[in-house]
């Protein structure tokens, strides 16, 4: 649990967005997740899509447990967020989801993710997908709750049944998640507003929607959201857009004019840098632990 709260990660998390809608941002690394928490969020995401964009993946269900735990570890160790850790399908049957919770909850994280799509998944907002039944699905997320180590761990369902089986689908399977022991719904790629109000009516429970860009759903705002009952506003590759983009037109600029003068604005200072870090607190703590080196800290 984060240092000095008294309260575990899923604790901080339910509490988060007991009474409001927050926005949750996607953090693809470390650096990411500490930058979200200087911005004040209250809570963060590590999406599948991003961590496989990071690797030079396509989202189609390619990473390993030990990839996603690793970056969970890294992250919840960079920062005092609550995190929750998208874990695709599970990554196999309700025994493979019954480690990765194990492990992913030992990662420091506050929840996990799991979506009814077969495996291997796609993104949400592509066509083509298969879903599991939904017997499969309760069945792992039974098993996520029967193993989490804390009672306030958070299990979000995801149902990819809005663009596969339709609209009254996804409800009858968000109802049947929801007794099979999940604590938060997350219908994907709903295709209105409409949607979004008709879903939170006919679903009495925490509700997460997807703000990814370029897909399906309306970009509507946290407020909005909020109006319509929504718990949780996730922005899942957001930062991993911007920034790739700007990584880009970096790249393209060197590979043209052969300098980086021009866009010297567009970086982060190396003393910005530095203050993210806290460079200065480990240099002190290097000067105490090696006084014959340096002289009087």
């Amino acid at each position: 649990m984060p240092a000095g709260t008294g309260e575990s990660p899923g604790a901080l998390l339910r509490a988060a967005y007991a009474d409001r809608c927050i926005a949750m941002p996607g953090v693809f690394n470390a650096l990411v997740a500490k930058m979200a928490e200087r911005a004040q969020f209250q809570a963060i995401y590590l999406s599948g899509a991003a961590l496989s964009a990071a690797c030079g993946l396509p989202d189609v269900g390619l990473l390993s447990m030990s990839e996603f735990v690793e970056q969970a570890r890294l992250i919840t160790a960079a920062s005092g967020l609550p995190l929750l850790v998208d874990a695709d399908t599970g990554l196999g049957g309700p025994l493979n989801v019954e480690r990765v919770v194990k492990e992913i909850a030992r990662a420091g994280a506050a929840g996990i993710q799991l979506e009814d799509q077969e495996w291997p998944k796609r993104c949400g907002h592509l066509s083509g997908k298969s879903l599991t039944s939904t017997e499969d699905m309760e069945q792992k997320i039974r098993a996520a709750a029967r193993v989490r180590p804390d009672p306030d761990f958070v299990i979000v369902a995801r149902t990819d049944a809005r663009g596969v089986e339709g609209f009254e689908a996804a409800l009858g399977r968000a109802r049947r998640y929801l007794s099979a022991g999940a604590d938060v719904i997350f219908p994907e790629a709903l295709e209105s507003r409409d949607e979004f109000a008709s879903f939170r009516r006919e679903v009495e429970a925490p509700l997460l929607a997807n703000m990814t860009e370029f897909g399906r759903s309306p970009l509507l705002s946290v407020g909005e959201l909020d109006r319509l009952g929504y718990r949780i506003a996730l922005f899942p590759v957001t930062a991993q857009r911007v920034a790739l983009k700007a990584a880009g037109r970096a790249l393209d600029e060197i590979s043209r004019s052969g300098s980086q003068e021009k866009i010297l604005d567009w970086m982060q200072t190396r003393a910005d840098l530095y203050d993210l870090l806290g460079y200065e607190g480990y240099e002190a703590r290097d000067r105490i632990y090696f006084v014959g080196s340096y002289g009087e800290p």
